[in-house]
């Protein structure tokens, strides 16, 4: 009988120990992933929710309460323009909806800058910076860069004229926003090439009237700027001298030499007789 207790005490204290590091290792397990889950948080930052398109939209198309849902965006990595509250995104007082101004992807956070007022048109209108116009530039293959021009690109204008004396071609506007081609302001549209007969540019009032009188009075060309491309403040400009490295000659005045003469009558006649000058 001492025996079997014995035994069963010995199982007992056995399975006990066993229980005892079973629960140890699952506590480190546990221990070790909420450590892993700590450091992670802490290196992705505070989640908040934002609106996001649920399909594809392009310039134009309504945004309805259909096409956004909400996700969790890390907070530091957050586009400036995102939308959290509805009331805000479509207010309850307005029945008109939102129209998309450029496109957007899949999951792509709402920018404030992407979609209109409520009720506004996806127009120039709603594609204008404050204070900016819209101005158009007639242009061809060659100085429309082949086509190869969209709304959301950057340009530099070019023009070429007379200055009263020679011709030349000089750079008066740098970075200018494209903002439509022809009747399309579709956005950063791609594809294909289309040689477009007007360029439709966003500009200040004073710049308007530089782009109006340029145009007026000579040849404007467009030149595409890259994406990180910065502004050029300097002034270039060039004409067909310093294209073809024609120095102008310099033009040396030398003062004639000095003729000293007495006149000397001889009857009717009145002679010049040269004589040596004294002063």
């Amino acid at each position: 009988m001492r025996m079997i207790f014995g035994l069963v005490l010995l199982v007992g204290v056995a399975l006990a120990g066993f229980a005892v590091y079973m629960a140890q290792g699952y506590i480190n397990q546990t221990a070790s992933q909420l450590d892993r889950e700590r450091a992670f948080r802490a290196q992705v930052g505070e989640l908040v929710e934002v609106y996001v398109v649920t399909k594809p939209l392009r310039y134009g198309d309504p945004l309805l309460a259909e096409d956004v849902k909400k996700i969790f965006w890390q907070k530091n990595a957050l586009p400036e323009g995102t939308f959290s509250d509805e009331a805000l995104l479509f207010p309850p007082d307005e029945e008109r909806p939102r129209y998309v101004l450029r496109p957007m992807e899949t999951h792509e956070p709402i920018l404030a800058v992407k979609i209109t007022e409520p009720g506004q048109p996806a127009g120039l209108t709603g594609a204008l910076e404050d204070g900016k116009r819209a101005f158009a530039i007639s242009v061809n293959a060659s100085s429309g860069v082949s086509g190869f021009v969209y709304p959301g690109n950057y340009v530099d204008v070019y023009w070429t004229g007379s200055d009263g004396s020679r011709e030349i071609t000089r750079l008066i506007e740098s970075s200018v926003n494209v903002i439509a081609i022809d009747q399309t302001a579709a956005g950063a549209t791609t594809g294909g090439a289309i040689v477009a007969q007007t360029v439709t540019v966003q500009a200040t009032p004073e710049q308007v009237a530089r782009l109006a009188q340029a145009q007026a009075t000579g040849r404007l060309a467009l030149s595409l700027v890259g994406a990180d491309t910065a502004g050029i403040d300097d002034k270039i400009e060039v004409d067909s001298a310093s294209l073809l490295g024609i120095t102008p000659e310099e033009v040396i005045e030398v003062e004639a030499e000095r003729v000293c003469t007495i006149r000397n009558r001889k009857g009717g006649e009145v002679v010049e007789i040269p004589i040596p000058c004294t002063n």
